[in-house]
């Protein structure tokens, strides 16, 4: 997930993020986006209505990309 958070708020948000459950990881970056985080859940459905859903609520965030990773595995 890519997130834009208010200035100076990287920092703050992404060990808010860090905390959250299905939250894998997250880092402050440099770039167009704030904080880059890792998240997790069984079903796209849990993925967006659970984990982004809460993500999205931590103050400081602005605006969110959920970016799902597409597995290039072949059966």
């Amino acid at each position: 997930m890519l997130i834009q958070t208010e200035v100076g708020r990287a920092e703050v948000v992404a060990k808010q993020l860090a905390g959250l459950p299905g939250v894998l990881s997250a880092e402050y970056v440099t770039g167009p986006y704030d904080v880059v985080a890792r998240i997790g859940a069984n079903t796209m459905a849990e993925l967006h209505d659970g984990v982004a859903a809460q993500v999205q609520q931590v103050t400081g965030i602005t605006r969110t990309l959920t970016c799902p990773i597409a597995d290039g595995a072949a059966p």
